[in-house]
């Protein structure tokens, strides 16, 4: 590629960033950075019945929180802004009047109730749906008729007849007919530009070189492309990626489960593990490699490696990668992205001595796959907390367990402290190995079966906090009576 491209991701800001959005947005950052090119960030805002700002800052917020910067944008300016669709209608108003003048367009005035008798007519004779063309040849009185009433058209493009052909930079050649589009809609009745073409001329005054975005965008394509003709326009390269789907081979929604990045985020994912997950459904990244820096990501990434299938997006496997990520985390900076989560499991982070903490954060960082995971385990550092799982009950049960629960109580109580000491005379005084050794010990300090090692617990709780749990064990225990 000799010349750098200009890429463009251009939400709506009717609801909040879609993982598959978050996707496309990728690729095109990494497009953009892979051939030193530009990112240009562009709010299509124009539907503002479910436009809201919310939205927009959510979707803000989730590409700055995967590290997806723009060079041209909100909060960033440029040459060709403004950024956001409302602050550009003079623009599309004056591209109508152009296509108006060389009779490239009509007004519409159908109702909205007209044109679904019509759709519902058409698809019980098992046609496919498509503007019949009855505004298309009314005549100038009727249209003032119209006028005279207080109905205001919407304005349609003028289909002709033939065929639509581009080169997909990853479907190869694609090819539409005419006859199967219908005059469609530009401008509606409210003056509010149509996405199409909105889009086209956007894209075009902000000297958009690639559009990457979703298969589901293909149909759109080929409008957008008679639109270019119609303007004058070049029209840039278009590359459609596959979809994100379900594990029933659907498009990802929210019956299946997390869509949100905002959500993901919420759940404790990592944005560097998401990141990765993504570049991995779409068969970007390094051959081989499933763990991979955003270098690489970047270094390799090609659209022909994006494949033409969908996806099938694996929560398990994403965990998994997650998982890594936060074992491979600096135990600082893990512990800053972990107090807000702690504290939302119910635990005092502020009175709690940070380097404890960060010691704590460094003993459960191999138990857990997410953030959110470590309520699960925080408790049983602190001595309020502490409770046996009914798992735990079954454990300190078994035949043995008393004996070496009560052995470490005396090994801690004689003043003994170095854990391998303690380990050692636990073993001698009760004849108990590996699991039969280790598991009711763990059980009786934390109430649980599974969590961080022995010897960082020893080091964590200390003496007292041992002393107090294995005491209030035995009289469980006791209580409890014979089983």
């Amino acid at each position: 590629m000799t010349e750098k491209p200009r890429v463009r991701f251009a939400p709506s800001p009717t609801g909040r960033l879609h993982i598959g959005n978050a996707r496309t947005a990728l690729y095109n950052w990494l497009f953009a950075r892979h051939y030193g090119g530009t990112v240009i960030l562009r709010i299509e805002d124009t539907d503002r019945e479910r436009t809201a700002d919310h939205f927009e800052r959510d979707i803000l917020e989730g590409l700055r929180w995967l590290a997806i910067d723009w060079d041209e944008g909100p909060g960033r300016g440029g040459e060709h802004g403004p950024y956001r669709q409302c602050e550009r209608l003079a623009l599309y108003d004056s591209c109508l009047k152009g296509l108006i003048a060389a009779d490239k367009v009509y007004p519409c005035y159908c109702s909205d109730e007209e044109l679904e008798r019509e759709r519902q007519a058409q698809i019980l004779r098992k046609e496919p749906p498509r503007y019949s063309g009855r505004c298309r040849t009314l005549s100038r009185e009727a249209a003032l008729g119209y006028e005279r009433a207080g109905v205001k058209p919407a304005w349609r493009f003028r289909v002709e007849e033939g065929e639509v052909q581009f080169l997909d930079l990853i479907k190869g050649s694609m090819k539409f007919s005419a006859d199967a589009i219908g005059d469609f809609i530009i401008v509606r009745s409210s003056g509010i530009p149509a996405y199409n073409f909105a889009a086209v001329i956007d894209d075009h005054l902000m000297e958009v070189s690639h559009v990457i975005r979703g298969e589901d965008h293909l149909s759109n394509t080929a409008l957008q492309i008679l639109l270019y003709r119609a303007l004058g326009f070049d029209p840039p390269l278009f590359a459609h990626h596959s979809l994100i789907l379900g594990t029933d081979r659907t498009k990802l929604s929210k019956r299946h489960g997390t869509v949100s990045v905002s959500d993901f985020r919420d759940a404790g994912i990592l944005s560097a593990a998401l990141s990765n997950y993504l570049s991995l459904l779409g068969g970007t990244a390094a051959r081989g490699k499933e763990v991979i820096s955003r270098e690489d990501m970047i270094g390799h990434f090609s659209l022909e490696k994006t494949g033409r299938g969908g996806a099938i997006f694996d929560h398990k496997k994403l965990l998994w990668l997650n998982g890594n990520y936060i074992r491979g985390y600096d135990t600082e900076g893990l512990t800053e992205l972990s107090i807000p989560f702690i504290t939302r499991a119910g635990y005092d982070c502020a009175s709690a001595d940070r380097a404890w903490l960060s010691r704590v954060v460094a003993a459960v960082k191999g138990n857990i796959k997410t953030l959110a995971d470590i309520g699960e385990y925080i408790g049983i550092f602190f001595d309020d907390y502490f409770e046996l799982s009914d798992e735990a009950l079954t454990v300190i049960e078994r035949t043995g367990a008393v004996e070496v629960i009560e052995g470490l109580s005396r090994a801690l109580k004689s003043g003994l402290t170095d854990y391998d000491a303690i380990m050692e005379t636990v073993r001698s005084e009760t004849g108990e190995t590996g699991r039969s050794l280790f598991m009711p010990l763990r059980v009786a300090l934390t109430g649980m079966t599974s969590g961080p090692e022995l010897d960082r617990l020893f080091a964590l709780l200390g003496t007292k906090s041992m002393i107090q749990r294995t005491d209030n064990v035995l009289k469980i225990l006791t209580d409890r009576g014979p089983v």
